[in-house]
């Protein structure tokens, strides 16, 4: 039993130290997440075709080429000038996956997987000569992100190498890349310094990747909640005046086929197929005209959405009842006729195109809402969005023709149907509204700030729930004598949205509003903001040492045009953070982080906000966030030469991703570590991790360490 026993315990013992080896590894990896190899491929005549190929780990992605203005860093291809060709057009690449990006405030393209770029070039020398040139481009994942990446690529053509095929992990120029994953040479244990530590073997210079930070599977619940979005609005249009009381007229007519009842049956099914194939055609016309090349442009151009605002509005007057939407009456009568003269197939088809024809006054505004939505989306968004309207809207037509018992159930048509759309036409006045605020962001107009917006919705949600307890009426509607279960139930849900809203009002984050919302910085009344700069204007008395009774520590450098969130004071430069932490004793609290850093801003929303986090960062620790993908240009005197590559780092940013390269073996963000006076961790660094609790332990551990240290040296001086 000894033995046995002795045995088991030294296999727990080995167990025990792979785990903690694997363990350390996750905390010093190099992500490599992104692979390049550049190809020539071979054309007629004097063109020529280059390939750029992405080959990106599963759960990783790149930005495209079309991310708009104020968004992460998109694949950019830059080719050296030379007289030997001419490029012809711009690099083309697949069609990317697109997911609306509330950090960002934007819809963003990104690729995954074995992604393929291609360049057309024109020969104009019979000499041989490269092309060259490089690939920026950024990667994240779903809890991080890389720096900017550059990868430098070279083409042998017209009597080279048949191919110098490049594969790169990504070396970064000096001045270009937004985020600069190889940065600084600092000695952490001097003040002024630069800190550096070696790299022995070439490949790993080579293992830093840039990286995007949509996933897939989100863009994959992002579809089918259009989806299910698109198949509630075919629902809400068989309640409306136009197409309701066309159901028991047309299923009536298919269980009077003069053939038999299953001939009525497969008449109706051939009708709802009919239905589904008219919208989905229209689903797709759009797709091919406004498909994902044209997204961009359609997602932030003032005049598309100032075009689709004034569509929202149109619609929603003629759901009010201030004019109807009518069909020219000969289309509808020749449309009627083919079905009268139809068979078994070409009768339902032509009966289904009448129904869409002359419910277009109802259905019309619901169908463009969906294709509005969906324009500036991916290829396939349209066609999803009219396949699920479609196919609710169908539905109804066919189950009442099998099952024509249901017909007796049917509630009897009236106002009802008319505060269905009444209704719509207020949830469309609202949604409009979405795509002014678009525009007004995008070109700085100051027209519809987030508390104006917030005003606008709140008055048109509380007019819906008043009409829906019959204290306001509109054209077409019949008296309410009594406000039914129904009724009441959405009077409830919308008054309650109403109070949802008001705290918005006085600068509330709505996080559940944040995609249709304008940002919070548009806000003119902002309580958290004020309240957010009165105790980072304290704190900052404290740190700076105007009252004479704190320690005194220098003016955070970069400190006006960076800052910290929820009114922290802390340093952007580590050297002046860890001169500070020395005087006040206290560790430091390393921020890796970045501007396009989407899970840095969850973490600082979700994790940092939390009251117990928020105190120990403002009492016990020196804050100090460094960007890794600043773009500020060092004084000549600060520029630093990375012991990782090489390069001289002329950036800020460049500067602390060589240092957070070179220093702690990671090169992804967030990534938070905390720090003695002589630049030692005390605890195991953290990285994404939306847990608070871990968090503020996290914390608490490096305080009591710190402690220990200072408690030992005491010990030790005596």
């Amino acid at each position: 039993m000894g033995m046995k026993k002795g045995a088991i315990s030294l296999k727990g013992f080995w167990l025990i130290t792979l785990m903690l080896l694997l363990t350390t590894a996750g905390y010093t990896q190099i992500l490599e997440p992104v692979e390049w190899k550049f190809e020539k491929k071979e054309s007629s005549g004097e063109k020529l075709e280059l390939e750029l190929k992405a080959e990106i780990e599963k759960d990783w992605h790149v930005y495209s080429q079309d991310v708009p203005k104020g968004g992460p860093v998109p694949t950019k291809f830059s080719f050296n000038e030379s007289d030997n060709y001419k490029l012809i057009g711009d690099v083309e690449g697949p069609d990317p996956d697109r997911e609306y990006d509330e950090n960002f405030e934007m819809e963003v393209g990104y690729h995954s997987g074995e992604t393929v770029f291609r360049q057309e070039i024109k020969v104009l020398t019979d000499k041989p000569f490269n092309v060259e040139g490089s690939v920026e481009y950024m990667t994240c994942d779903d809890s991080r992100c890389l720096p900017p990446e550059t990868v430098d690529f070279e083409f042998a053509v017209n009597g080279g190498a048949s191919t110098t095929s490049t594969e790169g992990k990504g070396q970064e120029s000096q001045d270009e890349a937004l985020f600069n994953p190889d940065d600084v040479n600092s000695d952490d244990t001097q003040e002024g310094q630069t800190v550096s530590a070696s790299k022995d073997s070439e490949k790993e210079k080579e293992e830093v990747s840039s990286s995007s930070g949509v996933s897939s599977g989100k863009e994959k619940r992002s579809l089918l909640g259009f989806f299910f979005f698109s198949v509630l609005a075919g629902l809400a249009a068989i309640f409306t005046p136009c197409v309701f009381p066309m159901i028991p007229m047309t299923v009536t007519f298919f269980m009077h086929n003069k053939e038999s009842k299953s001939a009525g049956k497969m008449q109706a099914i051939i009708y709802g197929l009919s239905i589904i194939i008219i919208y989905t055609v229209v689903g797709t016309i759009v797709a091919v005209a406004f498909g994902a090349s044209f997204a961009n442009w359609l997602s932030t151009h003032w005049l598309p959405n100032i075009l689709f605002f004034l569509v929202f509005m149109f619609f929603a007057a003629s759901f009010l009842g201030l004019f109807e939407i009518t069909i020219p009456s000969w289309l509808i009568n020749k449309s009627d006729k083919q079905a009268d003269k139809g068979g078994n197939i070409t009768g339902p088809f032509f009966m289904a195109f009448t129904l869409v024809l002359v419910s277009f006054s109802c259905t019309g505004p619901l169908v463009g809402a969906i294709l509005v939505e969906s324009a500036g989306g991916e290829f396939t968004q349209p066609i999803i969005g009219m396949l699920g309207f479609s196919a609710a809207f169908a539905l109804p037509f066919t189950l009442f023709a099998f099952f024509p018992s249901w017909l007796s159930n049917l509630p009897k048509s009236g106002g009802w149907l008319n505060s269905v759309k009444v209704v719509l036409g207020l949830v469309e006045l609202a949604l409009g509204f979405k795509f002014l605020s678009v525009a007004d962001q995008t070109y700085h107009w100051g027209l519809l700030d987030r508390e104006i917006y917030i005003a606008i919705w709140i008055v048109i949600f509380t007019i819906i729930g008043f009409y829906l307890l019959g204290k306001i009426t509109f054209k077409g509607d019949s008296e309410v004598k009594i406000v039914s279960v129904p009724r009441l139930a959405l009077a409830i849900i919308s008054f309650t949205f109403v109070v949802y809203l008001l705290p918005g009002m006085i600068g509330a984050p709505l996080k559940g509003l944040s995609g249709y919302l304008p940002p919070q910085k548009t806000h003119d009344f902002d309580v958290n903001a004020i309240v957010r700069e009165n105790l980072r204007v304290a704190n900052y008395t404290n740190a700076s040492g105007s009252n004479e009774q704190t320690v005194q520590c220098s003016e955070p450098k970069y400190s006006d045009f960076l800052t910290l969130p929820h009114g922290l004071n802390g340093f952007f430069d580590y050297e002046q953070a860890l001169s500070c932490a020395k005087k006040k004793d206290k560790p430091i609290f390393i921020d890796f982080t970045g501007h396009g850093c989407v899970n840095c801003r969850e973490m600082e929303a979700n994790v940092w906000s939390d009251p117990r986090v928020l105190k120990r960062l403002r009492e016990d620790y020196v804050v100090t966030a460094l960007y890794v993908d600043d773009k500020t240009k060092l004084p000549k005197d600060e520029w630093v030469k990375s012991s990782y590559d090489g390069e001289v780092k002329k950036t800020l940013g460049g500067k602390y991703a060589s240092f957070q390269i070179t220093k702690f073996g990671v090169n992804a963000q967030p990534y938070y570590v905390l720090l003695d006076h002589n630049g030692e961790m005390l605890v195991e660094p953290r990285t994404y991790d939306l847990d608070v609790g871990e968090f503020a332990d996290f914390l608490e551990k490096g305080v009591e360490k710190f402690k220990e240290q200072n408690n030992q040296m005491v010990q030790e001086s005596k």
